[in-house]
């Protein structure tokens, strides 16, 4: 059976039931496990609220290795941005790179992989201002998907398009998503899923 195993943030937490491994949450993943194409895999999902590409560090033997994926899916960043501006506790693009290659390096040779970019869709004025130090954190996904092998997982175009003049509708806080925002980012992870190499 195939194993697929989502890790990250909020986003990919959903609200999930930590206690229980079959747990999938309420967002992206679980809109996933519903997917036709996906009906004979076994998906596991790791994701916890509030981690920065740090905190997946901290934890990646035993919270996302040791599900022993055939694919696996890294969705973080937008935590890495926001700590800035509520915390005064800034992610340098530099850093954030450290650690996601970090993560990278450790995943075992035949273990396809799936890089998300994080999106903003900015709700508040002052949200312009993350929205500049998201980008650069866009750009390193992007950056090692590509030094890596990965499919990169492209969703600020697609949300902000969505969106338009009414981001509130589809993230009420420009992060984390409404049902549709969720089945959007579903959506562009099945079309990168499907890219993948057999």
């Amino acid at each position: 059976m195939l194993r697929i195993h989502f890790t990250g943030d909020s986003i990919t937490d959903a609200g999930r039931d930590r206690t229980d491994p079959a747990s999938l949450g309420d967002g992206y993943v679980s809109l996933l496990a519903q997917a036709p194409e996906l009906a004979d895999a076994r998906i596991s999902n790791s994701g916890i609220a509030g981690n920065r590409a740090i905190d997946l560090v901290g934890r990646w033997e035993a919270d996302v290795m040791s599900s022993q994926p055939d694919v696996l899916s890294i969705y973080v960043g937008i935590n890495d941005v926001w700590r800035r501006f509520d915390s005064d506790d800034p992610t340098t693009d530099e850093e954030f790179e450290a650690h996601l290659r970090h993560l990278l390096e450790r995943v075992p040779a035949g273990v396809r992989v799936l890089l998300v970019e994080p999106f903003l869709l900015p709700v508040r004025a002052e949200q312009q201002g993350w929205l500049t130090e998201l980008r650069g954190k866009q750009r390193v996904v992007a950056d090692l998907a590509g030094r890596f092998g990965a499919q990169w997982v492209p969703l600020q175009q697609r949300l902000s398009e969505a969106a338009g003049e009414d981001a509130a509708a589809w993230a009420p806080d420009g992060v984390h998503p409404f049902p549709r925002a969720s089945r959007l980012i579903a959506d562009a992870w099945l079309d990168a899923y499907r890219r993948l190499p057999a």
